[in-house]
């Protein structure tokens, strides 16, 4: 069984919670599909976290903009950015350790494929910064194109959009409780959205993630309470704008 994880944002709370579910569910391996930084307060040790416990984290659009440009950001996500490679290089830390973070933060594929698995942080169409949303369902040959990037990948894991959920080949798009929290993976190309860990976005404050039997072509998706409280008053302790810290309370 894998286990798959997204969007930590420097959310240590969130992600000390899901490796702990992770553990006592007995997963083999956790991957990562980007965006470990960006947001929250805690940059440095949710890297050395997923260095430590994932097989890899994939580059998502927060680490290619931290070492890139961020120009396409809103400015709360922009300021926020700024904030975390501050951090990052911060001169109070050792130079090697400051420099093991950035490699590894260059070192992130943008795409992996682990059997008939494909793994992207957006979606198969541009696989850092192209969001995978529901009403994108509404736009078939939008759709088409990313399941024919797929190659002859039967499924593709994503996050970046926060918002969980399936979208099979012809048959739109379904949220978790629309398939009782577990989605059984036909012939049909189909694309996972994990949702996010640290910074979920459906509605729902609690953090979401997808554990996938690989022999039973089984999807679980699962939704774990955390201290988000204790995440914002970390939040509203640094720089950071205090709607990021707002936002965790209503999940959006």
């Amino acid at each position: 069984m894998f286990a798959f994880i997204s969007d930590i944002h420097s959310n240590t709370e969130a992600l000390s919670t899901v490796l702990a579910d992770i553990d006592a569910r007995g997963a083999d391996k956790i991957y990562c599909l980007g965006d470990v930084i960006g947001y929250g307060p805690e940059p440095r040790v949710t890297l050395k976290t997923i260095m430590e416990r994932c097989e890899f984290s994939l580059l998502g659009n927060h680490e290619h903009g931290a070492m890139f440009y961020a120009t396409d950001f809103n400015p709360k996500a922009r300021a926020a950015i700024e904030w975390t490679k501050a951090q990052l290089n911060d001169a109070s830390f050792p130079r090697d350790e400051n420099f093991r973070l950035w490699n590894y933060i260059s070192e992130m594929p943008e795409t992996q494929t682990v059997g008939d698995i494909m793994l992207v942080h957006g979606s198969p169409k541009d696989p850092v910064r192209d969001y995978t949303l529901p009403g994108d369902v509404a736009d078939p040959e939008r759709m088409a194109e990313r399941y024919k990037k797929m190659g002859a990948c039967r499924i593709c894991f994503v996050g970046h959009s926060h918002v969980p959920g399936v979208y099979e080949d012809g048959n739109g798009f379904q949220s978790p409780e629309q398939v009782n929290g577990q989605f059984q993976v036909g012939d049909k190309k189909t694309i996972v959205n994990i949702g996010s860990v640290g910074q979920p976005r459906d509605g729902d404050p609690r953090l979401s993630y997808v554990t996938y039997d690989a022999e039973a072509s089984t999807v679980n998706f699962h939704r774990l309470d955390y201290d988000y409280r204790a995440t914002m008053s970390k939040i509203r302790a640094t720089e950071l704008p205090d709607y990021l810290a707002d936002r965790l309370a209503v999940g959006r």
